[in-house]
């Protein structure tokens, strides 16, 4: 499986991005996928995590009531809504693939894309 990641920008606080991340190949829909974000200096952290049939598995605590994560398995395409963005969002965002039950851990899977910078302004 190959993920690109896109839909990243610069937003003002308080604003909002959908990024997406477009996988190829037949297998997307048996994998869970999942959002990870990097900021510079920070570990690589989970966001959000859904399983193989569309089922939200986690959602990490600082993006409950904001981002929600979807997946349209016939277009092969995996989402992320992010409402009421604030500064400390900043960061490189990754698209993940792997395993079918949707984990926040990193070493659950196989396929990472290539990231999408996502910064908010103050």
């Amino acid at each position: 499986v190959q993920l690109q990641a896109s839909g990243g920008g610069l937003v003002q606080a308080g604003g909002s991005l959908r990024l997406s991340c477009a996988a190829s190949g037949r297998t997307f829909s048996t994998y869970a996928m999942s959002w990870f974000r990097q900021a510079p200096g920070k570990e690589r952290e989970a966001v959000a995590a859904i399983d193989w049939s569309g089922g939200v598995t986690y959602y990490a605590d600082f993006v409950k009531g904001r981002f929600t994560i979807s997946r349209d398995n016939a277009e092969n395409t995996l989402y992320l809504q992010m409402n009421s963005l604030k500064p400390e969002d900043t960061a490189v965002y990754y698209c993940a693939a792997g395993g079918r039950a949707g984990s926040s851990r990193k070493g659950s899977y196989d396929y990472w894309g290539q990231g999408t910078q996502v910064t908010v302004s103050s």
